[in-house]
């Protein structure tokens, strides 16, 4: 079984869908409709921008969906068995299992960006990658830091990020120093996703998640607030709703995905992050890029 696989925030590069565009019809008509949906070219920052225009989170959300989307469409057998992505890329996931439109999909990342970015402007907040401590010893770490920090994302085996206020997460790090972590490190990010600093913007998300039309999914995807399969539109767009401010249980989701039949793991979109991810969750898993 085929398990595809989408990454979030942080997969994106310089140059990023380029060749994709000047390599397909489709694919160049498809980047031209989200140019003209979000009102700015955004293909001129993928192909040519700076490093810092990427870094936007207003442009990084939806650049990746879109390299990711597009791969996937313009793939000759993209058939999934079931599919997943981290953070942002459950959306793409969405798009690629048929439970969002492309145009439907590109305005919910958009209008998630630019609520993450004023959320990030009214809670000053950060993330932390933990390495080298279990799961276990992480949660135990945030808890004796305070209420201000939280496990963000489960990403593999011996890998959590950490997320909340500023001074909460510089003191998780400490502790987590002192608890034996090989590394406890500031990730150079917008604020502290996946954490209750995101609270105004899963408000404003929740209004455009239950205006928008959600179709039937072709296969399950597996949700990062659960890592469970579901095909449930109900169910999807409540979990959708929740990822704001909920951790992403990435280890959990592949697990699942293995556990339930998955052979072998492709990822769509730029970047091999989540390849690697998923190698450290299972080491024998077969892996791949569209």
């Amino acid at each position: 079984m085929k398990a595809y696989v989408f990454p979030g925030q942080g997969a994106q590069f310089v140059g990023m869908g380029k060749e994709l565009y000047e390599s397909s019809e489709e694919a160049k008509a498809l980047f031209e409709q989200a140019n003209e949906i979000l009102g700015f070219r955004i293909t001129d920052l993928m192909f040519e921008g700076t490093d810092e225009d990427l870094k936007q989170t207003k442009v990084t959300q939806p650049a990746v969906f879109l390299h990711s989307v597009i791969l996937a469409k313009t793939a000759e057998d993209f058939a999934p068995d079931m599919v997943a992505g981290h953070s942002l890329g459950e959306f793409s996931a969405l798009v690629a299992n048929g439970t969002l439109s492309f145009e439907d999909g590109l305005k919910l990342v958009y209008k998630r960006a630019l609520a993450m970015q004023k959320a990030c402007e009214q809670n000053p907040s950060t993330m932390a990658a933990i390495l080298g401590l279990t799961d276990e010893q992480v949660e135990e770490v945030c808890e004796k830091a305070g209420a201000d920090v939280v496990p963000a994302n489960y990403n593999c085996p011996g890998q959590l990020v950490i997320s909340g206020a500023n001074a909460a997460v510089e003191a998780a790090c400490e502790l987590a120093k002192e608890a034996g972590a090989k590394r406890a490190l500031l990730l150079p990010v917008g604020g502290g996703f996946h954490s209750p600093m995101m609270e105004p913007a899963r408000a404003e998300l929740a209004d455009a998640i239950e205006a928008t039309t959600f179709g039937s999914p072709i296969c399950p995807v597996y949700q990062n607030v659960n890592a469970k399969p579901s095909t449930d539109v109900e169910e999807i767009k409540k979990n959708l709703i929740a990822q704001l401010t909920a951790p992403v249980r990435w280890t959990q989701s592949v697990q699942a995905m293995i556990t339930d039949g998955a052979e072998v793991f492709i990822e769509s979109g730029p970047g091999k992050v989540l390849q690697g991810l998923v190698k450290k969750v299972e080491r024998k898993m077969e892996v791949a890029a569209i």
